[in-house]
């Protein structure tokens, strides 16, 4: 049986001034979601963000970002549903995580408010 792979889509809208705080603990991350399986691990900036539909919203609206703000796109790649539910399982009992997270680390201090963090599984339907 051929499982087809499954995706975690996020987009984040972050100030630009936190970026490079950001990217500190985004290539953390991939370190440890490569470390416990994951196939791929993708974070990228905005940096061509045009307006969509016919109010002439851009991504940055659409996405709830504030002025100001620009918006960072990650996905990571997994085997199926069930490799990512025990990748993720694995990554968040890792000791390193506690750094990043807020809710497992009063002291933390991300670069962007985790409540305004948009994300969601995705099965893959197509992949050329």
């Amino acid at each position: 049986m051929i499982m087809s792979k499954y995706i975690d889509g996020f987009v984040i809208p972050i100030a630009p001034g936190n970026i490079p705080q950001y990217e500190q603990a985004a290539n953390l991350c991939s370190t440890i979601w490569k470390e416990h399986g994951a196939l791929e691990y993708i974070e990228a900036v905005g940096d061509d963000l045009g307006s969509y539909g016919s109010d002439g919203r851009g991504a940055v609206e659409v996405f709830g970002a504030h002025a100001g703000e620009n918006l960072v796109f990650a996905y990571i790649v997994y085997e199926s549903r069930e490799h990512r539910d025990a990748v993720n399982a694995k990554v968040m009992a890792d000791p390193r995580m506690k750094e990043l997270c807020p809710d497992q680390n009063p002291d933390a201090k991300p670069a962007f408010d985790p409540k305004r963090m948009m994300y969601g599984g995705f099965r893959v339907i197509v992949e050329a």
